[in-house]
């Protein structure tokens, strides 16, 4: 379905456009960037907050991680200062890319099982499956933040994966 290399480069993006991100959002006052903004996660910093949850809540199971303390109805809430966030940020960022480097075929080829909090059951898929949602879900919300930093007035140049990496 996809290979190490398709992960190393969606970890390579993901990096790059988190520092164009938390670039724009450090223009913005605490209070912009938690107004709600009626996204999924409320604001900016909500779903920015809820983007380093979902990259902790998989790499627990990936990796071996710690698994987030808060659920996920409080992740948004779960890290309330910037500078808190953009350091777990940087962090999970460098601690993906390493992990992404050392990744083989092999591994995305089995299947990954854990019990799923939202399904409420014990679930196994192909790993393969499971990595391309894990850099969907963060595509996606970035594609929010981006929309609300953007109507906010700040600016994070090019998105598109090919004007990024490569």
């Amino acid at each position: 379905m996809i290979t190490s290399g398709y992960v190393r480069t969606m970890a390579a993006y993901n990096a790059e456009m988190n520092r164009r991100l938390y670039g724009a959002a450090a223009n913005l006052s605490d209070a912009e960037r938690k107004q709600d903004r009626g996204a999924f996660w409320g604001s900016i910093h909500g779903t920015l907050c809820h983007l380093v949850w979902g990259d902790r809540q998989w790499m627990a199971r990936f990796a071996g991680w710690p698994k987030p303390d808060a659920p996920i109805r409080q992740s948004a809430v779960m890290i309330a200062e910037f500078a808190e966030l953009r350091a777990a940020r940087q962090r999970c960022d460098a601690d993906i890319l390493a992990w992404a480097a050392s990744l083989d075929d092999a591994w995305l080829g089995q299947d990954q099982t854990w019990f799923s909090g939202a399904a409420g059951r014990q679930m196994s898929k192909p790993r393969s499956l499971l990595l391309m949602h894990f850099f969907n879900h963060q595509t996606h919300h970035r594609g929010q933040a981006h929309a609300m930093l953007t109507a906010a007035g700040q600016q994070t140049g090019d998105t598109d994966l090919f004007l990024v990496v490569g």
